[in-house]
């Protein structure tokens, strides 16, 4: 094969996170730098999350090291690194951190102007005024065509974070192309569950497409479970006909997450083709740490040190390392 995925962080690996890196002959690039941590059951991460969030964090620094060439997808910080002054709670990124992962490289950016919801309009702002700072090149990339040898890069144009017509905003996919291999990268579209985003994922065609899945953990206090089946179903179609479908992210946040994809993958060993998490597509078991904190919390307590922490101000834990 032409191209060589590496996935680095994600929900099925302890964490939130769709960062990856892709290696051609000609270019390596690095997808969506950004890894974090969220609220669950009331509980912050327990310390196993935490030591994942390290992991994760040493490895797509480790990764940035070897890439010429970075994309943002989108202004969510579970896909970008921001230059906070620190943040100990949920993404363990600072300046030094930032500034580690994106000096002196091309960094291709969704446009932080157009198609774009205001909360990240105001994160895009601050973060690129950063990255015009630190790094070689920043472009937008929306809709927009790279070429790297005989590897191209080919964007979406912005298609919405999950159905039509969402407060949560737009993001972009990626196409990497390199001989007769193709890899798509389709984060946060949530299954997906725009019809438009799935026709656009089948007319690119690629050997293997990478995409978030849906939130089936919020159904249904925050959103429809019709959300959720419809986005099942353009997946359905999807494994259908693709060779590979690695699924992961919001839909990993979820305990019964086989279940709902149950239907895609007997879909895609019927057609000869893998549907397939991002733990197992790494050749790793799944690590859902997230979706069992409650049960982390019960099975194995954290220490007293810990707890004491968690019961600090926020601006004091944010600017403190838990003890782990």
């Amino acid at each position: 094969m032409a191209i060589d995925v590496q996935i680095l962080a994600a929900e099925s690996l302890g964490t939130r996170s769709m960062a990856t890196k892709i290696a051609t002959p000609d270019v390596t690039v690095l997808i969506d730098a950004g890894v974090a941590l969220g609220p669950r059951f009331g509980l912050l991460p327990h310390p196993l999350e935490y030591k994942a969030l390290a992991e994760s964090r040493k490895s797509i620094r480790m990764a940035a090291e070897r890439s010429d060439v970075c994309v943002i997808t989108h202004y969510h910080h579970d896909h970008y690194s921001p230059p906070f002054d620190s943040d100990y709670v949920w993404t363990w990124s600072d300046y030094e951190t930032a500034e580690a992962l994106y000096k002196d490289k091309l960094v291709l950016v969704k446009d932080p102007r157009e198609n774009i919801n205001p909360s990240q309009r105001v994160r895009a702002f601050y973060f690129n005024r950063f990255l015009r700072a630190v790094s070689r090149e920043v472009k937008v990339a929306d809709a927009s065509s790279f070429e790297f040898g005989e590897t191209r890069l080919d964007f979406s144009r912005p298609v919405p974070h999950g159905e039509e017509g969402t407060r949560l905003g737009y993001v972009i996919m990626l196409k990497v192309s390199c001989g007769r291999d193709s890899f798509l990268f389709a984060s946060d579209v949530q299954g997906p569950v725009s019809d438009e985003t799935r026709n656009l994922i089948l007319r690119w065609g690629a050997s293997t497409v990478y995409a978030g899945g849906p939130p089936a953990y919020l159904v249904p206090l925050q959103i429809e479970k019709g959300l959720v089946d419809r986005a099942i179903q353009n997946l359905v179609v999807i494994a259908e006909r693709t060779k590979v479908t690695v699924v992961d992210h919001h839909l990993m946040r979820a305990m019964n997450w086989r279940e709902c994809v149950h239907e895609a993958e007997a879909t895609a060993r019927a057609s000869g083709n893998s549907l397939m998490t991002a733990a197992s597509f790494s050749g790793k078991e799944e690590n859902l740490l997230e979706a069992k904190r409650d049960q982390l919390y019960q099975e194995a307590p954290p220490s007293k040190d810990f707890m004491t922490w968690t019961r600090k101000r926020y601006e004091e834990r944010r600017t403190t390392p838990p003890p782990l």
